[in-house]
């Protein structure tokens, strides 16, 4: 079995490690000034470094009401994305995090989406962000 974006068995084995971990819940918290990175699980496998592309499950709230703005999980599968084009909270608050790991980042809004954030979005302007994510690989 190959995982998406590759890693074979061991990608595998990650990817149904964090399906049987499920969805993180996440609820409402305080506005942050500074970007706050918690590591809720270890993972074991590679370290995520600067501009590599990864594939991870991920949630992400409002942090001002706890309501739920997206979600690889709601959709059914992992995505792909290179970290250099993502905001700035995941491209910074991700590097170090290893394949396995559950890492939640807390990101002020000028790391997120600041006073423009996209069209439809539900994300209010200026709003401080948290999202959990689940790496399932280093690609």
């Amino acid at each position: 079995t190959v995982s998406p974006g590759g890693g074979g068995e061991e990608g595998s084995s990650v990817l149904q490690e964090i399906e049987a971990r499920g969805k993180p819940q996440l609820g409402a918290t305080d506005e942050v000034q500074e970007l706050v990175v918690t590591d809720e699980v270890e993972g074991t496998g590679a370290e995520v470094q600067p501009g590599d592309t990864v594939t991870a499950h991920y949630v992400g709230v409002q942090a001002a009401a706890g309501v739920e703005f997206d979600s690889s999980w709601s959709r059914g599968s992992p995505t792909q994305f290179p970290l250099n084009g993502v905001i700035q909270g995941w491209s910074e608050g991700l590097v170090g995090m290893k394949e396995g790991g559950r890492r939640t980042l807390v990101l002020p809004a000028d790391m997120a989406y600041g006073r423009t954030p996209p069209p439809g979005s539900g994300i209010a302007p200026g709003a401080t962000l948290v999202c959990t994510v689940d790496l399932g690989s280093v690609d």
